[in-house]
């Protein structure tokens, strides 16, 4: 069974696709964290960020292991940087690969695959057997996502996080490759509607246990 999980940032949708993977006991992917560990690469290089950018598709195909768990991942100067990398259609083309073989050979014998992001289900993915769109108002999105960095130890202000998400969301949605957007066929999930046990519940009443 493979599973796509979409939506906009901070909308709950890696909550959901870890919850139904362990469910399930399929494989989960953020695939954010691919751009994220790009984008820490990227702010590496001793060049300023503009010029930085244009060395990102070289960066994206020399990712490894320890990149993908780093833990400046989650900055918020990572997932800035990670909107601006996503954009550019060298790099998404090189992590196209990576995403859509961990679906086709999921690891540790798994049964399937969760993958979540923002083009999981209209570029990714296709053909999942079932496709998820989460999103909620950009309040309550932002809320969140200044609580989740606060409970980090980060200093960030609630109008910074807000502006920053509503930069990203319009980046995202009016890139030219794959500009995020519910799938055709996509469940749509108001996930500002619901805790998170309540979320993850309404989800799995359309998926049937692969067991």
């Amino acid at each position: 069974m493979i599973i796509a999980v979409d939506g906009t940032a901070a909308s709950g949708k890696g909550t959901l696709a870890k919850r139904l993977a362990d469910h399930f006991h399929l494989a989960h992917l953020d695939t954010g964290g691919l751009y994220r560990a790009v984008a820490l690469r990227v702010l590496r290089l001793p060049f300023p960020a503009d010029e930085a950018l244009t060395h990102a598709a070289s960066e994206a195909s020399q990712l490894t292991h320890d990149d993908l768990n780093h833990a400046d991942l989650r900055l918020e100067t990572t997932s800035a940087m990670a909107s601006r990398v996503a954009s550019i259609p060298a790099v998404r083309q090189a992590l196209l690969a990576y995403q859509q073989d961990f679906a086709a050979n999921p690891p540790n014998h798994a049964s399937g695959a969760v993958l979540d992001g923002r083009d999981i289900g209209t570029i990714i993915l296709p053909n999942a057997d079932i496709k998820f769109y989460c999103d909620a108002e950009i309040e309550i999105r932002a809320q969140r996502r200044h609580k989740e960095l606060i409970s980090r130890g980060e200093t960030a202000t609630y109008a910074d996080i807000l502006a920053g998400i509503a930069a990203r969301d319009n980046r995202d949605m009016n890139r030219p490759v794959a500009p995020l957007k519910p799938a055709e066929d996509a469940i749509r999930i108001n996930t500002g509607k619901y805790a998170i046990d309540q979320m993850v519940e309404q989800a799995m009443t359309y998926i049937v246990s692969p067991e």
